[in-house]
C-alpha cells in the first residue's frame, strides 16, 4: 500500500493535533501540509517500524521541532490577549513544549504511553514523566478546589495525595451522599472525583447529579462499577476511571479535566 493510502483516515486528527500545537488552523495546516510535502520528497523517510498513525505524527513532530521559535512556550508566541481566547487554548499556553506535546498526545489523540514514547522518540518512562509535568504546569496556573466523594480511606488517601501532588486543594472527602452535600454547602469545588457506591448503601452518582443541579463543575469518576454509569442516563461520564486504578491515569484525567474546563481561569498574578 502507498504511504498516501496509509495515511489518508489519519490526517484529519494531525490536523486537529497541529491545530491545538500551534494555536490556529491556519498555522496546524500549514504544518501538516509541509510534513506532506517532506514525505513526497523523502518517502524513506516515513517509519516503517511503526504503524501508520504513529509514523505519521512522529514525522509531523520532527518538522515540529526542527522549527526553532517551536521550542519557545506558546505563551510567548500568543498574540491575543489570554482573557479573549477559549480556557484550553490559554491552559495550553502554560506548558512548556515537550510536555504540551506529551500532554495533547495522550488526552487529545488518545495514544498510550508507549505510543506517545514511539512518537517523540523516548522512553515510556520519559513520556509518562513528560505528561505528568504537563498536569503540574497546568496545576499551577488552574490550581482549584476538588472534592472527593469517597467511603474507602486508604483510597481517599491515596486521592488526596494525587490531588495534593499535582498542586490543587482537597476540599474534604465525603463517605456518604449527606457528607457531600454539606461539604459543597461549605466550599463550593472547582472539580469533583466521585465514587458511585459509598459507605451508607448511598450513591455517588445521586450525589453528583444534586450538586450539579446547584453548580457546574467538572466530575471525574472512580468506581468498581463503570458498568452503572452506562446507561446514557446524566450525568454523562465525561471521564471514567475504573479501579483499581494506575495514579498516572487519576493525574491525568484530572489534567484534561481541567485542561478542557470553559470556566477554568488563569490564576491571578
Amino acid at each position: 500500500m502507498s504511504i498516501a493510502k496509509e495515511i489518508a483516515p489519519h490526517l484529519p486528527y494531525l490536523r486537529r493535533f497541529a491545530r491545538a500545537l500551534s494555536g490556529t488552523q491556519v498555522s496546524g495546516d500549514a504544518y501538516v501540509v509541509a510534513t506532506l510535502e517532506a514525505l513526497v520528497e523523502d518517502p524513506a523517510s516515513f517509519p516503517r517500524d511503526v504503524d501508520a498513525r504513529i509514523g505519521l505524527y512522529r514525522v509531523f513532530l520532527q518538522l515540529w521541532s526542527s522549527i526553532g521559535v517551536n521550542a519557545q512556550s506558546s505563551a510567548a508566541q500568543a498574540s491575543a490577549p489570554s482573557l479573549e481566547r477559549p480556557a484550553a487554548e490559554r491552559n495550553l499556553d502554560a506548558l512548556t513544549p515537550r510536555p504540551r506535546q506529551a500532554f495533547l498526545l495522550r488526552t487529545v489523540e488518545g495514544f498510550s504511553i508507549d505510543e506517545v514514547a514511539a512518537i517523540m522518540a523516548v522512553s515510556a518512562k520519559e513520556a509518562s514523566e513528560l505528561v505528568q509535568s504537563a498536569g503540574q504546569e497546568i496545576a499551577e496556573q488552574v490550581a482549584t478546589d476538588v472534592l472527593i466523594i469517597e467511603d474507602e480511606p486508604i483510597i481517599a488517601l491515596d486521592i488526596e495525595t494525587m490531588v495534593e501532588e499535582l498542586g490543587h486543594r482537597p476540599t474534604g472527602v465525603a463517605r456518604t451522599h449527606r457528607e457531600a452535600i454539606e461539604l459543597v454547602a461549605k466550599k463550593r469545588p472547582g472539580l469533583v472525583l466521585a465514587d458511585i457506591q459509598l459507605a451508607d448503601g448511598s450513591s455517588g452518582l445521586d450525589a453528583v447529579n444534586e450538586i450539579l443541579e446547584s453548580i457546574d463543575v467538572p466530575v471525574i469518576f472512580i468506581t468498581a462499577y463503570p458498568e452503572r454509569l452506562l446507561t446514557g442516563d446524566r450525568p454523562e461520564p465525561a471521564f471514567l476511571i475504573t479501579k483499581p486504578f494506575q495514579p498516572e491515569a487519576v493525574k491525568a484525567a484530572i489534567s484534561q479535566a481541567l485542561f478542557f474546563d470553559r470556566r477554568a481561569s488563569r490564576k491571578a498574578a
